[in-house]
């Protein structure tokens, strides 16, 4: 007999619930957090890559803009920094980068201080679509969490700190 699929909005602890039938001695009660971190994170990066792409950009397209707009004048940061700031590969950030110059949303040029070295620079064009873009997304961020009361989104931003401290994140 096949067993019917859980309702979607509490997965983790249908699946809790089927290892403790089939293996009582196995404590799956962190899929409870991590699962549903998981799963929540998944959705709301399906909900956020809708605001990107209204703007014509890839998520990580927007993480490169808004990290070199958030430094503040004069805009630019090395690829190493990006990469630092981003948390990808130097290829993900030289992937990225082709595909931010060839829209013209993004320069690059050699440092003063070392000829080998390239800074990027965020263009005005640049600038001027992740200006357009930020607000969107933050209220795009703020309409996601309004399912929980200021009091619960910093409690939930303070234990996400806790968790993430001793993976790096």
């Amino acid at each position: 007999m096949r067993a019917t699929a859980p309702p979607a909005a509490d997965h983790a602890q249908h699946v809790v619930d089927q290892w403790a039938a089939v293996r009582p001695d196995l404590d799956a009660s962190p899929v409870l957090v991590i699962g549903r971190l998981h799963r929540v994170a998944l959705a709301l990066t399906t909900e956020l890559v809708k605001v990107y792409n209204g703007h014509g950009l890839g998520e990580g397209d927007f993480d490169v803009l808004a990290t070199l707009r958030r430094t503040g004048e004069p805009y630019e940061l090395t690829p190493s920094a990006l990469m630092d700031q981003t948390m990808v590969t130097s290829g993900a950030v030289t992937k990225r980068l082709d595909r931010l110059e060839d829209a013209g949303l993004v320069s690059r040029r050699v440092a003063q201080d070392d000829r080998r070295s390239r800074i990027v620079v965020l263009t005005d064009k640049g600038r001027e679509l992740i200006d357009r873009a930020a607000p969107e997304h933050f209220a795009n961020e703020a309409r996601l969490l309004e399912p929980l009361t200021e009091t619960e989104r910093e409690t939930l931003a303070r234990l996400l700190a806790k968790l993430g401290a001793p993976l790096g994140v």
